[in-house]
């Protein structure tokens, strides 16, 4: 398929230029034509006026998903047709990328294919929770529901990613803002003041030195340091590709003070929650628990869940064998062993998934509260003591002229 550039006139009147993926001319045709568009110029795109896609982190966040979700089952509701409400959805909806693959669900559901399956070509930007759940929903006739549950699951999931962001913003900016005043005494400040300690021709302070000789090395030979620091990146992010280095960095975010027990409750919650849809859904428990493992971002609990699956196979109970990875809390041990007695897991992990987001939005916030008044007691000692290495030298030489 390739990508053409059209211009065509609404049924107002108006002009309406962009862009469309089809086989060639005439599919583009047909598909203005039928969204009551009249085409007056259909040319293939070229490197200037093709739609480029520039994306940074997620390519469809939870947030744009949840929206797509909500307003989908809206949509169904109201009697509208699968195909018409992705074009209606495809229409609005800013995300390059993202408009791109619901205009090519679009062309594979008229072409016969199941929505989910037709979700499946575009891996990237449908999670495997929401085509599994559209599976389910195409088979049991309750698409509406099945979309109702999904944008509850990622309503909640953006909002969780949203307060532990919140969290980390806050002591990032005063981090930031620490290193340029650094930069800028060093580079900007303290030559000025060597030069007058020069003239002094006296002995300066240890303190005054260091600062002189670090000044000395960010003007020379900042471009040591930016090579070192590059080197440190590029090492780190090679390192944390590799299967060992994933081990390392996922025990290392469940037992770093003050944020390990945070993150073992996320894990928590998204564990919860996204098992809870599956299993809400009418799939199978090792299916649901292959999917869920897919989602956690820690390879640690990803592991834990994949092993667990394999013993819930073998006939072990979900309790049990999430109980024996020894990662989540106790509580979610319990909870599931009460679900399974009962018969009613699937609400009894909708109310461990509530629980621990709560916990981790109180959490949140009583760290944002504590790192506040630390990071600040930081960069005051961080300024005193440039302040100190500069005005040292001048305190010493005032104390000589008043001994003499």
């Amino acid at each position: 398929m390739g990508q053409f550039t059209y211009v065509a006139v609404t049924p107002q009147g108006k002009e309406k230029k962009g862009n469309i993926e089809a086989g060639d001319e005439a599919k583009v045709r047909a598909i203005l034509k039928k969204d009551g568009l009249l085409p007056i110029s259909i040319t293939p795109a070229s490197v200037l006026n093709r739609d480029i896609n520039i994306s940074f982190g997620a390519v469809v966040k939870p947030r744009e998903l949840a929206v797509f979700c909500r307003q989908f089952q809206s949509i169904l509701n109201a009697g509208v047709t699968i195909v018409e409400a992705l074009r209606m959805l495809a229409e609005q909806t800013e995300n390059k990328i993202f408009k791109k693959a619901l205009m090519e669900t679009v062309t594979a559901v008229e072409q016969g294919e199941t929505l989910g399956n037709a979700m499946r070509q575009n891996p990237k930007v449908f999670p495997d929770i929401l085509i599994n759940l559209v599976d389910a929903g195409e088979a049991s006739g309750s698409m509406d529901k099945a979309f109702a549950r999904m944008a509850t699951h990622f309503e909640k999931s953006a909002r969780i990613k949203a307060l532990v962001k919140k969290a980390m913003i806050y002591p990032i900016v005063l981090i930031c803002v620490a290193l340029i005043v650094v930069i800028v005494m060093s580079v900007f400040v303290f030559p000025k003041f060597a030069d007058m300690f020069a003239d002094m021709g006296s002995d300066l302070p240890g303190i005054t030195k260091m600062v002189m000789g670090f000044s000395d090395f960010l003007m020379n030979r900042w471009y040591f340091l930016v090579a070192v620091v590059a080197a440190l990146v590029v090492s780190l992010r090679v390192f944390a590709s590799t299967n060992f280095g994933k081990h390392v960095f996922g025990r290392l975010l469940i037992k770093l003070p003050m944020f390990g027990k945070m993150n073992v409750k996320n894990a928590s919650a998204m564990f919860a929650r996204t098992l809870s849809t599956l299993v809400s859904s009418g799939m199978s428990l090792s299916e649901s628990l292959t999917i869920t493992a897919r989602s956690m971002s820690n390879v640690l609990f990803k592991d834990a869940l994949e092993e667990a699956k394999l013993e819930v196979e073998q006939g072990v109970s979900l309790s049990k064998a999430v109980k024996q990875c020894g990662l989540f809390p106790p509580m979610v041990c319990h909870m599931l062993s009460i679900g399974e007695e009962t018969g009613n897991i699937e609400d009894m992990l909708t109310k461990v998934a509530e629980y621990y987001e709560e916990e981790v939005e109180i959490q949140t916030q009583s760290l944002s509260a504590a790192m506040e008044p630390m990071i600040i007691v930081v960069m005051g000692g961080i300024v005193a003591f440039l302040v100190l290495a500069m005005y040292m030298p001048m305190i010493d030489m005032y104390s000589e002229m008043d001994s003499l």
